[in-house]
């Protein structure tokens, strides 16, 4: 009963923003934290554990607790601005309504670079994994069976997609478990370089721009957290729970990422191998798990990140993206064609196609390039963290310049912190990607002057009543 009474008060309050309910409130508290740890993956370091390591000078669980903190102040201004605007959208609704539709439309643009391109490196990386262990069957061919399994699935609904959400993170962590298990036994037998804090701090490696700089190759494990928000039309309790969702999400898998990365860096075969020339073949993980419990577990955690990548993570980042895509054109930003929902199953199935298509292409694209999965992950962290810089100031304007809230260390001092810690991320980021961000956001400002040109500058519809 009363989650029929939240979903009511949701829909009326819906209502009172100039929407109309069309998506199904289905999902529980229980469900959005699934989905959460689905869409950021416990575990993501796996596939980019090499890289960190190289990055950060070993200190790779340094470099993780600081990607959690950041990622725990942005959940807080989510939260906040979840509460304020409880619809779908996500950053593109938040900076849109919380300082001017104009700037909500750059966010939804920044942010769509990560969501839209989050898919087609999720399916490349499985289709490469998949090839290395069945090497008859093309990378191509991975892709494409990747892309039409979770479309059939998202298609028939938030629901199929939530049971299959509970079965995937069940064989993630039932993966990690033997990992961490065999792992901590196996540096207990004297293996590796035995039992060590050096994977927090290092003297000798030492330096905060290595540290962030790192920090913002692993911040690409916890993006996807900021996809619970997209859900809050789908969300049948109340709007508190999706803040509240996110944080405990972010808690445990980021206790998740600190544990198995700590105890694969100390278990590394050769340190200072992999510092001096990195990681190209993108196996350091499977070759930490291989000195732990032979060749078996190193295929295992293998076929784990595979299907991971490629099936659990992408699915949930289709439907977060055909929700951003749903919202955008909801509010004629993109062709309404795009807001079009299933009348059975409640979702929005030409934004899906939509998800589904720009994988297959751009994965396949990406596939012919030697620097596909670079290219890709540059271009998602930077988008990602620049609208999330947005979004901390969208908390500040919406709640303090607007709503004069003196509930400083909601309203004020979490998103400075937030802000604060992202920016430095940022400015250490690689400078391609800096400049490939740039150049994205220069094209979404030529996109919005387009939009005043024809008329059809972003609007928002006026809302009844806001949530302060």
């Amino acid at each position: 009963m009363a989650h029929e009474i939240d979903a009511v008060a949701a829909e009326t309050q819906l209502a009172g923003f100039g929407y109309r309910q069309e998506l199904k409130r289905s999902l529980t508290f229980g469900d959005l934290v699934v989905y959460g740890l689905i869409f950021m993956v416990p575990i993501a370091p796996f596939g980019i554990f090499g890289a960190v390591f190289n990055g950060s000078g070993g200190m790779v669980a340094l470099a993780y607790v600081i990607g959690m903190v950041a990622m725990m102040f942005t959940a807080l201004s989510y939260a906040q601005m979840a509460r304020a605007f409880p619809m779908a959208g996500s950053v593109y609704t938040y900076a849109g309504r919380g300082i001017a539709p104009p700037v909500g439309f750059l966010a939804g643009w920044m942010i769509f670079l990560d969501y839209v391109l989050v898919p087609s490196l999720l399916y490349l990386i499985a289709g490469v994994a998949m090839n290395s262990i069945v090497a008859s069957i093309p990378v191509a061919w991975w892709i494409v069976g990747f892309v039409v399994l979770n479309t059939v699935v998202n298609y028939f609904g938030i629901e199929m997609t939530a049971r299959v959400n509970r079965l995937m993170l069940a064989g993630e962590l039932i993966v990690l478990a033997i990992f961490l298990v065999i792992g901590i036994v196996a540096l207990a037998q004297g293996k590796g370089r035995g039992f060590s804090l050096e994977p927090f701090f290092n003297s000798n490696t030492f330096a905060w721009s290595l540290v962030f700089g790192a920090v913002s190759i692993a911040v690409l494990s916890f993006l996807g957290f900021d996809g619970i928000s997209m859900l809050a039309e789908e969300n049948r309790e109340s709007a508190r729970q999706i803040g509240r969702s996110m944080v405990a999400a972010l808690v445990l898998v980021g206790v998740l990422f600190v544990a198995q990365t700590w105890v694969a860096s100390l278990l590394v075969p050769d340190a200072g191998k992999l510092l001096t020339e990195g990681d190209p073949g993108g196996t350091a993980f499977y070759d930490s798990a291989r000195v732990a419990g032979t060749a078996w577990l190193a295929t295992l955690t293998a076929v784990a990140t595979a299907i991971a990548w490629g099936f659990a993570n992408s699915l949930v980042a289709q439907a977060a993206t055909s929700r951003l895509i749903f919202a955008m054109a909801r509010d004629k930003v993109l062709p309404p064609f795009f807001a079009k929902i299933h009348p059975r199953f409640r979702v929005p199935t030409n934004a899906t196609f939509l998800v589904a298509l720009i994988s297959l292409g751009l994965g396949l694209y990406m596939n012919s390039r030697s620097d596909g999965i670079t290219l890709l992950t540059s271009l998602i962290n930077v988008g990602a963290l620049t609208a999330f810089l947005v979004l901390h100031v969208s908390v500040f304007w919406h709640y303090v310049v607007r709503g004069g809230s003196r509930n400083w260390w909601r309203h004020l001092v979490a998103p400075a912190i937030g802000f604060t810690i992202l920016a430095v991320v940022v400015f250490n980021a690689d400078l391609s990607a800096k400049w490939l961000g740039l150049i994205w956001f220069t094209a979404g400002l030529v996109v919005l002057v387009g939009l005043y040109a024809v008329g059809r500058r972003p609007r928002l519809p006026l809302a009844a009543q806001e949530v302060a």
